[in-house]
Formats: structure tokens, sequence, C-alpha cells
């Protein structure tokens, strides 16, 4: 039986690169289940405008006490140990630029029509937390596209154009009215989740579980 696995994520969310690393393997963990690893899109803050916001004043704002400035710097030294181990270079002190992800989320969605969604995704991860690149710049996008092997000209027309705006839209709402509040999520076959960058171990145990289950619906592609 096949698992049909719809991760879902934000571009911007270091926990979610770490996540993908995660997922995959654990397929590679559980090699007797058939996964279908789907991307479904997400944004930790809407309200982000298009051209993107200054990180640091972005992040000062949201983590104002002397103990939230504390416990986010345990978080990110956390971050940078769990990526050293899965071959992460988290450069958060790079990073100067706090991104839209919504167009990086329609990027994803074409790359995922052509089978190169994960490509896609990690293509941006590393772009904005290695790189320290604008993933909201089309520029930046076309650029990845590349990277990925598709094709240039038409990502640039789709992002001019705004093309599957709507459908990614619907496709994130569809999700907070699931009850998702935290990413990255895992949801399988559309019976059971997970939330959180957990282990490989626990994630492949998380699949073999799914596969004794019978779809609720099948998710489309």
């Amino acid at each position: 039986m096949t698992v049909v696995i719809e991760m879902v994520s934000d571009l911007v969310c270091p926990w979610c690169w770490l996540g993908l690393r995660r997922i995959e393997a654990a397929r590679a963990l559980a090699p007797e289940v058939d996964v279908q690893l789907l991307f479904r899109p997400y944004e930790l803050d809407s309200t982000i405008p298009p051209e993107g916001v200054d990180y640091k004043a972005y992040m000062a704002s949201r983590v104002t006490s002397p103990e939230g400035k504390e416990r986010m710097a345990m978080m990110r030294q956390a971050l940078i140990d769990y990526g050293a181990a899965e071959g992460i270079p988290y450069r958060f002190d790079a990073i100067t630029h706090r991104p839209n992800s919504f167009d990086a989320h329609r990027l994803v969605r074409w790359a995922q029509g052509q089978d190169k969604g994960a490509a896609a995704k990690e293509a941006l991860f590393k772009a904005y937390f290695e790189d320290a690149r604008d993933i909201g710049n089309h520029d930046v996008l076309v650029d990845v596209a590349r990277q990925i092997d598709l094709d240039t000209d038409i990502v640039s027309d789709l992002l001019r154009s705004g093309a599957d705006t709507g459908n990614v839209r619907a496709e994130a709402e569809t999700f907070r009215q699931m009850g998702i509040s935290g990413v990255p999520t895992y949801i399988a076959n559309r019976r059971v989740a997970v939330q959180g960058a957990e282990s490989a171990e626990k994630l492949a145990r998380f699949i073999r579980h799914a596969a004794t289950l019978l779809p609720e619906e099948r998710p489309a592609g």
C-alpha cells in the first residue's frame, strides 16, 4: 500500500529544513513502505509584505524580553547543532532580509508537478538559510528554478502573471482549518499526523503505523 505523506511547511522555517532531511531519512529506514511525499504550503506570517522586511528588526519586534532573547539564542544553537548532524549549515547571522514566502510556495507547487518538489524545497531552504538570499525575490526564484532544471522562461512568466495564487492560498487555508498551527507537520493518508522535526526513527515508526491504516481520502497530488 502507498502511504501519502503531506508535509506542511514554510520555506522560512528552519525546523522545516531539518524536517525535510529527517522525513527523507525515515523513508530510507522504512523501505518496505511505498511513500509518496507531497509538499503543502504554510505561511508562518502572512502579514509580511511582498517585498519582505528587515530581518533583524523583524526578529527584534517578535522577541522583546531578555528571557525571550535567551530562548531564541538557545533555539538557534540547537538548530545549528541539529543541522550539523544532518549536513545543514544554518547561517543565521548572515540573514538580513525576512522575505514573504508565498511566491516560493508557488514555485514548489510547479516543481512538484514535474516530480521536483523535494529538489525545490531543498534548493529554497539552502538559498535562504545557507546563502542568505531573498527567496521572495522573483529573480532569485527564477535562479532556483534554473538550479533544479525547470524552464526559467516559463517560471518567470508564471511568477509575473500571478498563476496559482488562488490555489496556493486555498491549499494553505485548508490545512489551517484542519487545525495545523505549527510546522513542519506530516499528515499520512489524511488519517494520522505528527508535528515537529521529529527524529528519523520516530518518523519511520509513523510511516509504518500509517501503512496499517486505510486512507480516509486520497490527497490530490
